[in-house]
């Protein structure tokens, strides 16, 4: 900011092309500072608490202001009037009332005879009205005046200064200071939404806070974003030749249902017959977008004066309101990427605004430490390019390197700027101890149980239930619970168990692994060649019973030639797999595959032709619940699956085909009936695409996030 000031003290005494030059600098520096924010933010795209839609059903609003900055923008006015009439555009000018020009009653008039409106746009334009509290209190009475005078309703402070709170001494129906955003700006953070929205006196404890936490107050005003770029930044300082960006933009406001405001200068308008001058773009730049509005989207947009929007948005009960976004720190000893359990998590905050970082393990040595996918800020803070791990030791050593790293990580962010919500994935439980310095300042913390962890310990390593390393275990089950504020399990078979374990009864949730729709939908199937893939996606673990696949495979193979099984995924039985399938002569259609995202596995899902789910129902596969089923099911694939008790719980035989869990002549017998009768497969497919759209993650997107505004709520 305080260039930015500096050049606001000076600016009077500066010719226009120092100006101009200071101008371009200190853009460029904003640009690569936020480089990341231009032209616009998804977030943006989120509609205000209580949005009640545009009047008539119209899908997006056209508002046209226009700043008049000096005594030649002032003479232009009137033309500029004039050229929007003729186009069939009412627009809405910001005059200043003690700047270097005079309004002129009989312009004022004119402009309100013809259907026009007048603003008041600051006090003298110099950007020092909000240099302190008690000066602006004393400016406001001027501005009031001068409101009261013209009948105006509404304000735009100068360079889009802006401190919010404030403004409630102005008696204004709304305010247009902000942006949705736009890193050139003096005070360049924006907020974040294309949609007008209010601002009630008794919800603003900031001073400059859009955010309310109700909008039940009588006492307000309304806010009105511009989210069109300035003509000014457009054309005079990016030297841009077309109105591409404001088109590109309108566009994408349109298809959300948002509010276009763009800002005009009349004292940056060339008209037709003017001399070309640096300081001033063609107006038909502006003709150009005004009639790509009237003729892409006749019949469909409301184009209201800025007042008439203030006056929409305040007769809406409840008033729309602008939801702070909340801070949520995710930790995952997995690779966020193919976790869909945390992705599906982690875009349903950021969907609705929230600002989320995970913090994972890097999976290659080409990946970056920190990348934003899909607006997750994720931050890979261990690298495990193999999960291989033989014995315990071997496997706790890097878990306890990962509990300090993200105990380092998450202390470091949260005492920068505070988290409002943690939300721990185990295994292990004991990560949730990461979160001990948020936990401190009061942040509520959800630990989420994808296994339980005494049952995968003793299925992976061939324990049995007992001695002193599984009382251990369990104890710290039961700790771990204790320091969470709330539990999130994952299937109902595992919840009445662990809320006895660990007293959680009351505070513990289950999400099973519902399927995100937007990932895994049917239509994406791409492979039109005559092989027959049979596919397994996840960890290659003994619980998995992938080595029964691979036996019933052989099977398989020999009655259909063209088959082949596609194996995607990592863990410490790969070896041992990839020699049993070499031992079975299996080398050239059983192929193995690295794990990939979300994304792309469910594009491979959808060319197989038949998924398998083979787990052991003699281990902790035979409680734990695979979301692989489901996933198969929403792409459009039949699935054969182990008849272990927790799929029997949520499935049964019209949209699955069962076998006997462990027994490959069974498996291959049913893998066999499915490859070779496609009527069969069809009629599976159909049922199972309706028992996934059931249940489905929108099925239970809302309920997580009331969870997690319940934990936020005051105690």
């Amino acid at each position: 900011m305080l260039p930015h000031r500096l050049y606001y003290e000076f600016k009077p005494f500066l010719p226009w092309r120092v100006r101009m030059g200071v101008r371009r600098i200190l853009a460029r520096r904003r640009r690569v500072k936020c480089r990341d924010r231009w032209p616009i933010l998804e977030a943006a795209g989120r509609q205000p608490d209580g949005w009640p839609g545009w009047p008539d059903g119209r899908q997006f609003a056209l508002v046209l202001t226009h700043d008049v900055e000096g005594p030649d923008g002032l003479a232009k006015c009137r033309r500029l009037a004039e050229f929007e009439m003729e186009l069939g555009f009412r627009s809405s000018f910001n005059l200043i009332p003690e700047g270097g020009y005079t309004a002129p009653r009989e312009f004022r008039a004119w402009l309100a005879d013809h259907g026009f409106e007048v603003a008041v746009h600051d006090l003298k334009h110099d950007g020092k009205l909000f240099q302190s509290r008690r000066r602006f209190g004393q400016k406001a009475v001027a501005i009031n005046r001068y409101l009261g005078e013209w009948g105006a309703d509404g304000f735009r402070a100068a360079f889009m200064l802006r401190k919010l709170g404030w403004l409630h001494d102005l008696d204004v129906k709304y305010d247009s200071s902000t942006f949705d955003t736009d890193p050139f700006e003096p005070q360049p953070n924006g907020v974040d939404t294309i949609f007008p929205f209010w601002i009630p006196a008794s919800a603003t404890p900031d001073s400059n806070a859009p955010f309310a936490d109700s909008g039940s107050s009588t006492a307000g005003y309304v806010e009105l974003p511009y989210t069109l770029p300035q003509d000014s930044t457009l054309f005079l300082i990016l030297g841009e030749d077309s109105p591409e960006i404001w088109i590109r933009k309108l566009d994408w406001i349109a298809a959300r249902g948002g509010m276009a405001l763009v800002n005009v200068h009349p004292d940056y308008v060339r008209f037709d017959g003017t001399a070309p001058s640096p300081r001033t773009y063609r107006i038909d730049h502006y003709r150009q977008l005004l009639e790509y509005v009237r003729q892409r989207y006749a019949g469909v947009y409301w184009q209201p004066l800025a007042r008439e929007v203030a006056r929409h948005v305040t007769r809406a009960r409840p008033h729309p309101v602008l939801r702070r976004p909340k801070r949520v720190c995710m930790v995952t000893h997995s690779f966020y990427e193919s976790d869909n359990r945390v992705t599906r998590y982690a875009q349903a905050l950021v969907a609705r605004g929230d600002q989320v970082d995970v913090f994972a393990l890097r999976r290659s040595p080409g990946l970056p430490t920190a990348e934003t996918i899909e607006g997750v800020r994720l931050f890979r803070i261990q690298d495990r390019f193999s999960k291989r791990a033989q014995n315990l030791a071997a496997y706790m050593w890097p878990l306890l390197r990962f509990l300090a790293a993200s105990s380092w990580w998450v202390t470091r962010q949260h005492a920068r700027k505070r988290y409002d919500f943690l939300h721990i994935h185990n295994v292990p439980d004991f990560l949730v101890f990461s979160a001990w310095y948020p936990k401190l300042t009061g942040a509520p913390i959800v630990l989420d149980i994808h296994d339980i962890v005494p049952e995968f310990y003793s299925s992976k390593f061939g324990r049995p239930p007992q001695g002193p390393r599984f009382i251990l275990i369990k104890w710290m089950e039961r700790v771990s619970a204790a320091f969470a504020d709330h539990v999130i399990i994952a299937n109902h078979l595992w919840q009445d168990r662990y809320t006895a374990r660990t007293g959680t009864e009351g505070r513990c949730t289950t999400f099973i692994n519902n399927v995100d729709a937007r990932a895994f939908a049917p239509g994406l199937r791409r492979r039109t060649d005559d092989r027959l893939i049979v596919l397994f996606p996840g960890g290659l673990q003994w619980h998995q019973g992938v080595d029964l696949a691979i036996r019933a495979f052989q099977q398989v193979s020999a009655a259909l030639p063209n088959a082949e099984f596609h194996i995607y995924g990592d863990g410490n039985a790969k070896e041992s797999l990839v020699a049993l399938a070499t031992s079975l002569g299996l080398d050239g259609q059983v192929r193995f595959h690295e794990p990939v995202n979300v994304r792309e596995i469910a594009a491979i899902m959808a060319d197989a032709d038949l998924g398998v789910v083979p787990k052991r129902a003699d281990s902790f596969g035979n409680e734990a619940y695979s979301t692989k089923i489901m996933e198969f099911m929403s792409v459009g694939v039949p699935v054969v699956v182990a008849d272990t008790k927790v799929d029997r719980h949520y499935f049964d035989d019209t949209v699955v085909r069962f076998f006997e869990s462990g027994n490959v002549d069974a498996l291959a017998r049913e893998m066999l009936a499915l490859l070779r009768d496609q009527t069969l497969r069809r009629q599976l497919v159909a049922r199972a695409a309706q028992y996934a759209a059931r249940h489905c993650w929108d099925t239970r997107r809302a309920d997580y996030l009331a969870l997690v505004d319940r934990l936020l709520e005051p105690k």
